[in-house]
Protein backbone atom coordinates (compact mmCIF):
# COMPACT_ATOMS: atom_id res chain seq x y z
CA UNK A 1 0.00 0.00 0.00
CA UNK A 2 1.27 3.46 -0.94
CA UNK A 3 0.63 5.82 1.96
CA UNK A 4 0.39 9.54 1.21
CA UNK A 5 0.64 12.75 3.22
CA UNK A 6 -1.08 15.80 1.68
CA UNK A 7 -0.06 19.33 2.62
CA UNK A 8 -1.78 22.38 1.15
CA UNK A 9 -3.36 25.40 2.79
CA UNK A 10 -6.27 25.30 0.33
CA UNK A 11 -8.93 22.92 1.62
CA UNK A 12 -10.65 22.53 -1.76
CA UNK A 13 -7.44 21.54 -3.54
CA UNK A 14 -6.48 19.18 -0.74
CA UNK A 15 -9.90 17.56 -0.82
CA UNK A 16 -9.76 17.22 -4.60
CA UNK A 17 -6.38 15.52 -4.58
CA UNK A 18 -7.49 13.20 -1.78
CA UNK A 19 -10.64 12.26 -3.71
CA UNK A 20 -8.61 11.41 -6.81
CA UNK A 21 -6.08 9.28 -4.92
CA UNK A 22 -8.82 7.54 -2.94
CA UNK A 23 -10.17 6.00 -6.15
CA UNK A 24 -7.10 3.73 -6.25
CA UNK A 25 -6.99 0.53 -4.19
CA UNK A 26 -3.21 0.72 -3.73
CA UNK A 27 -3.07 4.36 -2.49
CA UNK A 28 -4.19 5.63 0.91
CA UNK A 29 -4.07 9.21 2.20
CA UNK A 30 -3.03 8.82 5.85
CA UNK A 31 -2.61 12.45 6.90
CA UNK A 32 -3.36 16.04 5.82
CA UNK A 33 -1.73 19.32 6.78
CA UNK A 34 -2.39 23.01 6.15
CA UNK A 35 1.24 24.14 6.40
CA UNK A 36 4.75 22.83 6.05
CA UNK A 37 5.47 22.69 9.76
CA UNK A 38 2.51 20.41 10.45
CA UNK A 39 3.42 18.35 7.39
CA UNK A 40 6.89 17.62 8.78
CA UNK A 41 5.48 16.65 12.17
CA UNK A 42 2.89 14.34 10.61
CA UNK A 43 5.53 12.77 8.36
CA UNK A 44 7.69 12.00 11.38
CA UNK A 45 4.76 10.16 12.92
CA UNK A 46 3.21 8.38 9.91
CA UNK A 47 6.40 7.80 7.83
CA UNK A 48 4.37 7.97 4.58
CA UNK A 49 5.60 6.53 1.30
CA UNK A 50 4.98 9.83 -0.48
CA UNK A 51 4.49 13.40 0.74
CA UNK A 52 2.70 15.78 -1.63
CA UNK A 53 3.54 19.33 -0.57
CA UNK A 54 2.25 22.62 -1.92
CA UNK A 55 5.32 24.56 -2.99
CA UNK A 56 3.90 27.69 -1.28
CA UNK A 57 2.56 27.28 2.27
CA UNK A 58 2.43 29.36 5.46
CA UNK A 59 4.81 28.78 8.39
CA UNK A 60 7.08 26.58 6.29
CA UNK A 61 6.92 26.36 2.49
CA UNK A 62 7.17 23.17 0.47
CA UNK A 63 10.87 23.63 -0.29
CA UNK A 64 11.84 24.05 3.36
CA UNK A 65 9.61 21.15 4.40
CA UNK A 66 11.11 18.95 1.67
CA UNK A 67 14.62 19.69 2.95
CA UNK A 68 13.64 18.69 6.49
CA UNK A 69 11.96 15.50 5.29
CA UNK A 70 15.02 14.55 3.26
CA UNK A 71 17.12 14.69 6.43
CA UNK A 72 14.62 13.40 9.01
CA UNK A 73 12.34 11.04 7.07
CA UNK A 74 14.53 9.96 4.12
CA UNK A 75 12.28 7.04 3.21
CA UNK A 76 9.47 9.46 2.30
CA UNK A 77 9.57 10.61 -1.32
CA UNK A 78 8.53 14.23 -1.82
CA UNK A 79 6.43 15.56 -4.67
CA UNK A 80 5.87 19.32 -4.90
CA UNK A 81 2.49 20.59 -6.08
CA UNK A 82 3.03 23.65 -8.26
CA UNK A 83 1.45 26.00 -10.80
CA UNK A 84 2.77 27.70 -13.93
CA UNK A 85 3.36 30.95 -11.99
CA UNK A 86 6.01 29.48 -9.68
CA UNK A 87 8.97 29.02 -12.02
CA UNK A 88 11.40 30.64 -9.57
CA UNK A 89 10.56 28.14 -6.85
CA UNK A 90 10.65 25.20 -9.27
CA UNK A 91 14.16 26.24 -10.35
CA UNK A 92 15.28 26.35 -6.71
CA UNK A 93 13.72 22.95 -6.09
CA UNK A 94 15.60 21.47 -9.05
CA UNK A 95 18.89 22.68 -7.59
CA UNK A 96 17.97 20.95 -4.33
CA UNK A 97 17.15 17.73 -6.22
CA UNK A 98 13.51 17.35 -5.14
CA UNK A 99 12.38 14.10 -6.84
CA UNK A 100 8.88 15.08 -7.97
CA UNK A 101 6.91 17.95 -9.50
CA UNK A 102 3.17 17.69 -10.11
CA UNK A 103 0.90 20.36 -11.54
CA UNK A 104 -2.16 21.28 -9.48
CA UNK A 105 -4.21 21.44 -12.69
CA UNK A 106 -2.91 18.13 -14.04
CA UNK A 107 -5.05 15.32 -15.39
CA UNK A 108 -5.99 12.98 -12.48
CA UNK A 109 -4.21 10.15 -14.29
CA UNK A 110 -0.97 12.14 -14.23
CA UNK A 111 -1.34 12.75 -10.50
CA UNK A 112 -1.85 9.04 -9.81
CA UNK A 113 1.04 8.08 -12.09
CA UNK A 114 3.25 10.60 -10.33
CA UNK A 115 2.49 9.20 -6.89
CA UNK A 116 3.20 5.66 -8.06
CA UNK A 117 6.47 6.70 -9.72
CA UNK A 118 7.66 8.43 -6.56
CA UNK A 119 6.68 5.40 -4.49
CA UNK A 120 8.95 3.28 -6.72
CA UNK A 121 11.86 5.61 -6.06
CA UNK A 122 11.66 7.25 -9.47
CA UNK A 123 11.81 10.94 -10.31
CA UNK A 124 8.52 12.30 -11.63
CA UNK A 125 8.39 15.54 -13.57
CA UNK A 126 5.10 16.73 -15.00
CA UNK A 127 5.70 17.13 -18.78
CA UNK A 128 4.25 20.66 -18.73
CA UNK A 129 6.80 21.67 -16.08
CA UNK A 130 9.61 20.42 -18.32
CA UNK A 131 8.20 22.32 -21.29
CA UNK A 132 7.96 25.55 -19.30
CA UNK A 133 11.53 25.30 -18.01
CA UNK A 134 12.87 24.61 -21.48
CA UNK A 135 11.05 27.69 -22.77
CA UNK A 136 12.49 29.81 -19.96
CA UNK A 137 16.08 28.87 -20.83
CA UNK A 138 15.68 29.12 -24.63
CA UNK A 139 17.11 32.66 -24.82
CA UNK A 140 20.78 32.73 -25.88
CA UNK A 141 20.59 29.16 -27.05
CA UNK A 142 23.37 29.47 -29.65
CA UNK A 143 26.12 30.13 -27.10
CA UNK A 144 24.98 27.34 -24.80
CA UNK A 145 24.36 24.99 -27.73
CA UNK A 146 28.06 24.56 -28.46
CA UNK A 147 28.84 23.50 -24.91
CA UNK A 148 25.74 21.32 -24.74
CA UNK A 149 26.64 19.48 -27.96
CA UNK A 150 30.07 18.66 -26.55
CA UNK A 151 28.48 17.10 -23.48
CA UNK A 152 25.81 15.25 -25.47
CA UNK A 153 28.55 13.97 -27.80
CA UNK A 154 29.93 11.84 -24.97
CA UNK A 155 26.79 9.65 -25.05
CA UNK A 156 26.50 6.39 -26.93
CA UNK A 157 23.77 5.97 -29.55
CA UNK A 158 21.59 4.03 -27.09
CA UNK A 159 22.11 6.63 -24.35
CA UNK A 160 21.14 9.40 -26.75
CA UNK A 161 18.00 7.46 -27.71
CA UNK A 162 17.00 7.08 -24.06
CA UNK A 163 17.72 10.76 -23.39
CA UNK A 164 15.37 11.70 -26.23
CA UNK A 165 12.58 9.65 -24.65
CA UNK A 166 13.39 11.04 -21.22
CA UNK A 167 12.90 14.57 -22.58
CA UNK A 168 9.36 13.64 -23.56
CA UNK A 169 8.54 12.95 -19.91
CA UNK A 170 8.49 9.15 -20.15
CA UNK A 171 9.17 7.18 -16.96
CA UNK A 172 11.78 4.43 -16.81
CA UNK A 173 9.09 1.79 -17.25
CA UNK A 174 7.59 3.59 -20.26
CA UNK A 175 11.02 3.93 -21.87
CA UNK A 176 11.65 0.23 -21.23
CA UNK A 177 8.38 -0.68 -22.96
CA UNK A 178 9.14 1.62 -25.88
CA UNK A 179 12.60 0.22 -26.68
CA UNK A 180 12.09 -3.28 -25.27
CA UNK A 181 14.62 -3.26 -22.47
CA UNK A 182 14.30 -4.28 -18.83
CA UNK A 183 13.29 -1.41 -16.56
CA UNK A 184 16.38 -2.01 -14.42
CA UNK A 185 18.57 -1.65 -17.50
CA UNK A 186 16.91 1.65 -18.40
CA UNK A 187 17.42 2.89 -14.84
CA UNK A 188 21.14 2.11 -15.15
CA UNK A 189 21.29 3.91 -18.49
CA UNK A 190 19.59 6.99 -17.01
CA UNK A 191 22.06 7.09 -14.11
CA UNK A 192 24.96 6.84 -16.57
CA UNK A 193 23.48 9.60 -18.75
CA UNK A 194 23.16 11.97 -15.80
CA UNK A 195 26.72 11.18 -14.75
CA UNK A 196 28.15 11.73 -18.24
CA UNK A 197 26.25 15.02 -18.65
CA UNK A 198 27.06 16.18 -15.13
CA UNK A 199 23.33 16.78 -14.66
CA UNK A 200 21.71 16.65 -11.22
CA UNK A 201 18.39 15.35 -12.51
CA UNK A 202 16.25 14.53 -15.54
CA UNK A 203 15.15 18.12 -16.14
CA UNK A 204 18.73 19.40 -16.38
CA UNK A 205 19.49 16.58 -18.82
CA UNK A 206 16.38 17.49 -20.84
CA UNK A 207 17.43 21.13 -21.06
CA UNK A 208 20.88 20.10 -22.29
CA UNK A 209 19.30 17.88 -24.95
CA UNK A 210 17.17 20.79 -26.13
CA UNK A 211 20.10 23.21 -26.24
CA UNK A 212 22.20 20.67 -28.15
CA UNK A 213 19.49 20.28 -30.80
CA UNK A 214 18.88 16.63 -29.96
CA UNK A 215 15.16 17.40 -29.75
CA UNK A 216 13.02 20.19 -31.16
CA UNK A 217 10.50 22.59 -29.66
CA UNK A 218 7.59 20.24 -30.21
CA UNK A 219 9.30 17.44 -28.22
Amino acid sequence: MITVLLADDELMLRSGVKAILSTQDDIQVVAEAQNGQDAVELARFHRPTVALLDIRMPCLDGLAAAALLRDEVPETRVGLLTTFSEDDLVARALDEDVPGFLLKAADPRDLIAGVRALAKGQTHLAPKVVERLITEVSGGRMARGIAARKRIGSLTQREAQILTLLVKGLSNSEIADRIRLAEGTVKTYVSTILLRLNAKNRVQAAILAYEAGLVDNED
